[in-house]
């Protein structure tokens, strides 16, 4: 059952069309958040901003002139910029690195690590200025951890750590803070070109966290009073 912690609250989910991004969306809105969804699917993400009783914003975060003008909107908007922001938006690859075409290192760099770092360029002053916000990158146990395959996706998400921990040097003593989620392999829609259960080498589905999992770790942060900073969660199948 909703508890409300989070009534009153704005928040920004990328990659809110599916996946861990789709399941923090609903588990903010069920806390009482009022959600702005964005992704680049602007039929689905319509279709869960109605659902949700949020606003639904359609950005590719790869063109950065759209996704700039887009974001500047948010961050401007009269009510000031979002309370919460979570990074949830990326994609996931699995190949040795001799057989790694550099247009996929370019993809999982571009929306992976590329991407975090415009919405945190476009919402963060605005955060500064208020003297209050929270930023909620979405990593993953593969930035921290070497798996065989992972070359491109763990580039961008080592990337996304180092460039998490220059943010929170950045913002001490602002009333921002940051939170790095390095969740474990989840079962998300990212799977489903891959079959992992068919794979020896990767892990079966049944036994991956799920992504409501994930959306719930984000829910306990953002619902810490404002005086606690959480730098960094690990979250592991139980």
């Amino acid at each position: 059952m909703s508890s409300g912690a989070l009534q009153g609250l704005r928040a920004l989910v990328t990659g809110a069309s599916r996946g861990i991004g789709e399941a923090t969306a609903r588990a903010l809105a069920a806390e009482g958040a009022h959600v702005v969804l964005s992704a680049r699917n602007r039929e689905r993400l319509e279709g869960l901003a109605r659902e949700l009783g949020g606003t639904a914003v359609a950005m590719d975060l790869t063109d950065t002139a759209s996704a700039g003008e887009a974001l500047s909107r948010i961050a401007d908007d009269p009510q000031g910029p979002p309370d919460l922001v979570v990074n949830a938006a990326g994609v996931f690859s699995i190949a040795p690195l001799h057989l790694t075409g550099v247009e996929e290192l370019d993809w999982n760099l571009s929306l992976n690590l590329r991407g975090s770092f415009l919405v945190i360029r476009a919402i963060l002053p605005a955060m500064r200025k208020r003297g209050t916000g929270l930023i909620v990158n979405v990593g993953s146990v593969a930035g921290r951890k070497a798996f065989p395959g992972n070359g491109a996706y763990s580039a961008s998400k080592f990337g996304l750590r180092g460039l998490h921990e220059v943010l929170l040097e950045e913002i001490r003593g602002t009333g921002v803070r940051a939170t790095l989620l390095e969740p474990a392999a989840s079962d998300t829609p990212m799977w489903d070109a891959m079959d992992p259960d068919a794979d020896p080498n990767l892990p079966n589905r049944v036994d991956m966290l799920r992504a409501a999992d994930v959306a719930e770790a984000v829910v306990f942060v953002a619902s810490r009073p404002g005086t606690v900073q959480i730098p960094l969660l690990q979250i592991e199948r139980g």
